[in-house]
């Protein structure tokens, strides 16, 4: 469940969205054609604890037969468009113009990340969201291609994790987040989360100060296992990094 508790038909200020994540709510519209958004406190959240994903072996399989690639801010305008199309299962979005105009310009001074899933060099799916502090907001993922977004949120986990990040929020439970590892949790337990994620200078007024670090993933050394088996993508991103960012222990 959720509330609206705010509307606007102006431009979406980045700014004032960056602080309305450190208070607990974010935008929504009510379709792709809206002139307006609609502010969102949900009375429980979803969150995805890093230590928690669900790493199936039918997903590691996934990850480690090179069938994808996976990148880190290649192609974030495109992730949000896709994001933004409407298909089969989901004729419209809740990603206005607005929205999307406003996420841009967080990229644009390194607020806002994505994730690519590629396959024979075309974006089949991914995700988007919104870093401050040491919490990920995730927005939206998208799937064109068989476990595309799962594809992606394990990089996104594997990421968070290595750059010691302490909050992925999910916003709203499906089905989908919780068969990987999603839990939901009440508003004031959410909130606590929050505030030891972003710290006491998110409350105050003032943005908070990075803590997490979204690029120390990108530092790890491509080691590879001792047997002698392929287990590594074509392109920037290794599968096998991913997989053991996401099976070590704390």
């Amino acid at each position: 469940m959720s509330g609206r508790i705010a509307q606007g038909a102006l431009a979406l200020d980045p700014d004032l969205l960056l602080r309305a994540y450190t208070v607990g709510v974010f935008p929504m519209a009510d379709s792709r054609d809206a002139k307006s958004v609609y502010w969102v406190e949900p009375k429980t959240r979803a969150i995805l604890p890093l230590d928690r994903f669900h790493l199936s072996k039918s997903l590691k399989k996934t990850l480690l037969s090179g069938c994808y690639e996976t990148t880190a801010n290649r192609d974030f305008a495109g992730v949000v468009r896709l994001c933004a199309e409407s298909a089969a299962n989901r004729p419209d979005t809740w990603i206005n113009t607005q929205i999307e105009g406003a996420v841009q310009t967080l990229h644009a001074h390194g607020y806002a990340h994505s994730i690519e899933t590629w396959r024979d060099g075309e974006l089949v799916g991914g995700l988007y969201g919104i870093s401050l502090g040491g919490a990920f907001f995730g927005e939206s993922m998208v799937s064109r291609a068989t476990d595309a977004s799962k594809v992606a949120l394990a990089h996104l986990v594997a990421r968070l994790r290595v750059g010691r990040f302490t909050l992925l929020d999910c916003q709203f439970m499906t089905d989908h987040l919780a068969s990987l590892g999603a839990v939901e949790i009440s508003g004031a337990a959410y909130m606590a989360l929050l505030d030891a994620a972003v710290g006491a200078a998110g409350m105050s007024g003032a943005l908070p100060l990075a803590s997490g670090n979204f690029g120390a993933f990108d530092g790890l050394p491509d080691a590879l296992p001792a047997s002698p088996v392929s287990v590594t993508v074509s392109g920037p991103t290794s599968a096998w990094r991913i997989v053991q960012a996401l099976v070590q222990t704390s």
